[in-house]
This record gives C-alpha cells, structure tokens and sequence, in this order.
C-alpha cells in the first residue's frame, strides 16, 4: 500500500500522517526517512524487509531530493541489487575496480530518476509493507509517483484554505473538538491568524479547554484569550502609524482600550513590535531573506512576513525616534504624570515624526 501526501497545507499532512499510523499494525516495524538525505537503496531494503512480530511494517519518507540547477530530467538508474564486481590482484584487475568505482560514483541520481525509480518499486513492494510519502508541495498530475498512488494506494492533497473556506475550517475543528463558536469568533480567527492552520488548531484547543465540552467561543474569549489575535491587532495599529492615518490608529487603539487591554501593556506590546521591525530592517538592508530572519530572530515566520510588508513605510531615523517615543511614553505612564488615554494619544499623534 502507498500513500501519497502532497500540498502546501502541511498541518493537514500531518493530521492524515497521524490517522494512518494508528490504523495499521505496525509495532516496532517503523521507519522514518528524510528523502532528501536517503538513498534509494536503503529505502527499497526496508521496504522489502518483512515486519517482524506484527503485520506490517511502516517506512515514512519525508520529502523528495532537492531539484539541483541545470540537471537532466531523467538520469539512467544503477541496478541496487548488482554485486560489485570481482577482479584478480593483477594490475589489469585493480584498473578495473577503479574504473568501476568511478563508475558507480557518476551514477547519481536526479529528482526525477528518483520519482520514477520509487513508482517502479512500489509495484514490486511486499504486501505488508506500507509506503508514506509525505511532501510539502503539490505534485504535478503527470508525475509517476501520482500515477502509482492511483494504482497501487491513495492520493491525499491537502491545499491551504482561503476565504469562506477557511472560516468553513475553523468551524469544524471546533466542532470536532465539541465546541461551539460564533461566526464573528470564526472571522476574528480567520482574518488576524489567516491560513496558518496549526496556529489556529492550538487556539482553537485553547478556546475551547476555557469554554468547556458544550461551550461556545465568543468573540469576547477570542479578544481576551488569543495572544496572536491580539498581536495581529497590534499590527494593524502599527500599519495605520506607518501610514500616517492617525485616524484610523486612534480607533484601533481605543478599541483595544475599550476591550480591556492595559495601557502599559499595550505600551509594552508596540514597544517590542517596533524593536522587531527595526531588527528585521536591519537584516533587511544586509539581504536577509525572512525564513532566515524568522530563524535568527525566533519569530513566527508570518509574523516576520507581515514586519517585512511594513519596514518599507519606515526609515531606520524614524523606526529609532518611535521607539525613543515609546520609552518615553512608558515612563511618563509609570510615573503618573499623564493619564493613559491622553499619553496614548500623544503616542499616536507624534509617532514616527
């Protein structure tokens, strides 16, 4: 049996992945590999290897060899079941290993030899054995190891939800988990979390271990609850800062009040958020790409490719002077001296000036 697991909704994947491990038989007749490191050899031996103690054994390959620049399509396919060949000490038999050394050597396979190698073994694959092929891509229709899923186990493509989709989504991982949530909770979820479903599967769980069995999700809960969602507001009142709409800034930000956010914190939250655009404009400039920047940063790569979309509106100058503004604000607050609301004010008035 082969199982193909393809798209970009890698979350969705795995909770397949999961569903299939337990209903098979596998025991201690379990291997995981990492495709783009093993080689095609070691994966037809275990694969041809009979379970021991149980029914069936299990071999996960986790991805595809990386597609290198400039190579062919397809690269003729060594035989992994040849002996290597035998040779007499003399000088004609030791030229011989050599050039059969080199030869063996050359012989390396592409992405595609790989792909077309493995669809060939799964017809030849034992009946106990299980293949998992698990990919964070899509396959194109014509690829042989589609064709062999189709033949010989099943395709299962996870693409990322978008629009009424996602939201569709949402409402049923709530329900699965015996929750209920309202439409405006499934909304404020989907619009500041978006598409990254294990995100929003550990908020969701969140939610709904504080509702209880039976409950439901409210937007209040969300608002008060999901740290991301408030981050994401946070966001969204930094993007009207960088785009001079003090308007739009003093709204979010008394709406944030009016939802129970404490000014210091709120403070405390834009401060970091600004410290991180300029760490991030400063890797930026220096042509750092934002799964880097993620890494070194040890942020949530959405959160960096959101910072990414906002860095353009600001100048290191001004990213120094709010944050020099941010501090200021802070002590003033912590020393009374202005009441939040007119020292947030302020903030958002002189911001970035």
């Amino acid at each position: 049996m082969f199982y193909l697991l393809h798209g970009d909704d890698e979350f969705g994947s795995r909770e397949q992945l999961k569903k299939l491990r337990q209903q098979g038989d596998f025991q201690y007749n379990q291997d995981t590999y990492n495709g783009a490191e093993v080689g095609l050899k070691t994966l037809i031996i275990t694969s041809n290897t009979l379970p021991f103690l149980s029914e069936q054994r299990l071999v996960i390959v986790e991805g595809l060899p990386k597609k290198k620049r400039g190579e062919a399509t397809e690269t003729p396919v060594a035989s992994t079941n040849s002996a290597p060949a035998t040779g007499d000490s003399s000088e004609s038999g030791s030229k011989k290993g050599r050039r059969g050394k080199k030869s063996a050597k050359s012989t390396v396979l592409t992405r595609a030899g790989f792909e077309k190698a493995l669809a060939e073994h799964i017809t030849e694959m034992p009946e106990t054995t299980v293949l998992i092929l698990i990919l964070e891509e899509a396959l194109e229709a014509g690829s042989p190891l589609i064709q062999a899923a189709e033949r010989h186990g099943k395709v299962l493509q996870s693409n990322l939800p978008k629009g009424a989709a996602l939201e569709n989504w949402i409402g049923k991982r709530a329900k699965a988990i015996e929750v209920k949530i309202q439409p405006e909770a499934v909304t404020l979820l989907a619009n500041f979390i978006g598409n990254h479903l294990r995100l929003l599967a550990n908020e969701i769980d969140k939610l709904a271990t504080y509702v209880g069995p039976g409950g439901i999700i409210r937007i209040e809960d969300v608002r008060q609850l999901s740290a991301h969602v408030q981050e994401a507001r946070i966001f969204d009142l930094t993007d009207a800062l960088a785009q001079r709409n003090r308007k739009q800034a003093l709204n979010i930000m008394h709406d944030l009040l009016a939802d129970g956010e404490p000014p210091l914190k709120l403070i405390s939250t834009i401060t970091s958020q600004v410290r991180s655009l300029l760490m991030i404009k400063e890797l930026s400039q220096k042509g750092v790409r934002s799964g880097q920047i993620a890494a070194t940063l040890g942020m949530a790569p959405f959160i960096v490719e959101k910072a990414m979309r906002q860095v353009g509106n600001f100048n290191i100058t001004q990213l120094e002077g709010a944050y020099r503004q941010l501090m200021a604000t802070d002590a003033a607050l912590k020393r009374s001296r202005l009441t939040p609301e007119m020292a947030l004010d302020l903030l958002v008035v002189n911001f970035g000036a």
